[in-house]
């Protein structure tokens, strides 16, 4: 079937949220310790123990959110080990990932600051594993309340005399595994208790976040929609893209087959339809969509580089992970009246990250490059874009070839992502542009490429997948002709002249 694709530029859609872009930072591997915080005393360049590099490069993407600490760190996270002076502060074996010491020099200040320093809200996860209702509320009054008491007398005697402004909490993560094994009805009891202390103090509103589903666990999505729609703001969905038959065979980051470069991206798809059956349950006991869907963990999740500690989940990232991400986000976008936020996991050097580091060097991956072309996108009004892509197959099996999205910002400036998911062939796609009233436009495109299924930077070669300028276009009257590259995500700017 011949592909094509109408872009109506009058008709938006509705906003797409900027948390969309968001990111998830855990006690996980090298992510925060060497890859966020180095300490003063390091010779890696840093501001008061937060490097300085990779706060540039966080901020070039315009992170909107970062979610911390955890993950199932945060159901044996005790926020009271990580504040006071650090060399008082108690020693831990991180149980869940490598069996390391933590030493808890970043704590709920360092991350604060962290969040300062890339004028990025700060999104933290509280502990309903193994903690307490009292602690919860503690933290909350800590980190928020601007009067006379305990929590704020303890908060100013460390250093901090205003109390910060935190807008997102989340009461608990996977209490359906790692945060307690519980079933649905009675986490449900436990979120309603616990979120009625998860104050707002001041003109600080928190936006509460129960912890939603894996995957397709639609019973859980049912129970908690039913029992405490009313008590939360957002609930979460956690999916990972994992291309081989098992847990225990995720396949490699790099060196793969074909076969795993398909299903890689077959799986990635699925996330439409998750959000999809996920959000009719959600408008079942939420019609007016009040409720956010928060999908605050997703991304590749191969098997670890060899020789790297199993518990650190340290993977190479490849133009494969890049087209993930972007047709994850195209998804998105679709859902953008339901997804109010969504934190690729993880930022640093741990799973599907935008960054890697070795010592004082630092690369960027190829995801970190989609997200970079992306942020035009960030609090932009979708846009109506209908696609009849063509079939990309593989042994019998068939997905589209090519994946979508276009918005529109506030100074009439469109965009519009495309991504090939064919590793060997170019699509030609045209693209009628339609509600521009005759208006003449000026065209300018970036497109990230592969030059083999499992092209990636190193730290000897570290722009070896970076952007390119995209010329692979033409417009004849209202329709402009696209000739996207193999494996390719490509952004076209279109802006109409005065």
């Amino acid at each position: 079937m011949a592909q094509r694709a109408v872009l109506n530029a009058d008709i938006c859609k509705g906003t797409i949220n900027r948390n969309i872009y968001g990111h998830f930072s855990e006690h996980l591997g090298r992510c925060i310790y060497e890859g966020i915080w180095v300490g003063e005393d390091s010779p890696i360049p840093n501001t008061n123990g937060i490097r300085n590099d990779v706060v540039e490069a966080l901020k070039e993407i315009k992170i909107p959110v970062l979610r911390w600490p955890g993950g199932c760190f945060a159901d044996e996270y005790h926020w009271k080990d990580g504040i006071g002076p650090r060399e008082g502060r108690k020693r831990m074996i991180n149980t869940h990932w490598g069996g390391t010491v933590e030493n808890n020099h970043f704590g709920t200040h360092e991350f604060m600051e962290l969040c300062a320093m890339l004028d990025c809200e700060p999104y933290i996860n509280g502990n309903v594993g193994s903690g307490t209702v009292q602690e919860m509320s503690e933290w909350v009054e800590y980190l928020t309340f601007n009067g006379v008491s305990p929590m704020a007398e303890l908060r100013q005697e460390n250093g901090r005399q205003e109390p910060w402004a935190v807008k997102y909490f989340g009461v608990g993560n996977e209490n359906w595994g790692c945060g307690g094994n519980m079933r649905p009805e009675y986490y449900a009891d436990l979120y309603r208790r616990y979120q009625t202390y998860v104050r707002n103090y001041g003109d600080n509103k928190i936006h509460r976040i129960a912890c939603g589903p894996n995957v397709d666990d639609y019973h859980w999505m049912e129970v908690l929609m039913r029992e405490a729609t009313r008590y939360m703001d957002s609930i979460t969905l956690h999916y990972y893209t994992i291309p081989g038959p098992a847990w225990e065979q995720k396949g490699a980051a790099t060196g793969f087959e074909t076969g795993e470069w398909f299903s890689t991206l077959e799986k990635a798809l699925r996330m439409d339809e998750l959000v999809t059956r996920h959000s009719v349950i959600m408008d079942k006991y939420d019609p007016e969509k009040r409720v956010g869907l928060i999908v605050d963990e997703w991304g590749t999740w191969y098997d670890v580089e060899p020789g790297t500690n199993p518990g650190f989940l340290y993977q190479q990232n490849t133009i494969r992970d890049a087209l993930v991400a972007g047709v994850t986000l195209d998804i998105f976008h679709k859902h953008s009246g339901r997804v109010r936020m969504a934190n690729i996991a993880q930022t640093i050097n741990v799973l599907q990250a935008v960054i890697l580091t070795e010592g004082e060097k630092m690369l960027l991956t190829p995801t970190y490059h989609v997200f970079n072309m992306y942020k035009v996108h960030q609090d932009a009004e979708l846009l109506d874009l209908s696609l009849e892509s063509g079939t990309y197959s593989f042994e019998g099996r068939e997905i589209p070839e090519v994946s979508a999205s276009a918005s529109i910002t506030a100074e009439g400036v469109i965009h519009v992502s495309l991504c090939n998911l064919n590793h060997a062939a170019a699509a030609s796609l045209p693209l009628e542009l339609r509600g521009l009233a005759g208006k003449e436009v000026e065209i300018t495109g970036t497109t990230l490429a592969g030059t083999a299924i499992d092209a990636h930077n190193t730290f000897s070669q570290p722009e070896a997948v970076t952007p390119q300028p995209f010329t692979g276009f033409k417009l004849e009257g209202g329709k402009l002709n696209v000739e996207l590259p193999p494996m390719s995500v490509t952004v076209l700017e279109i802006t109409p002249k005065a």
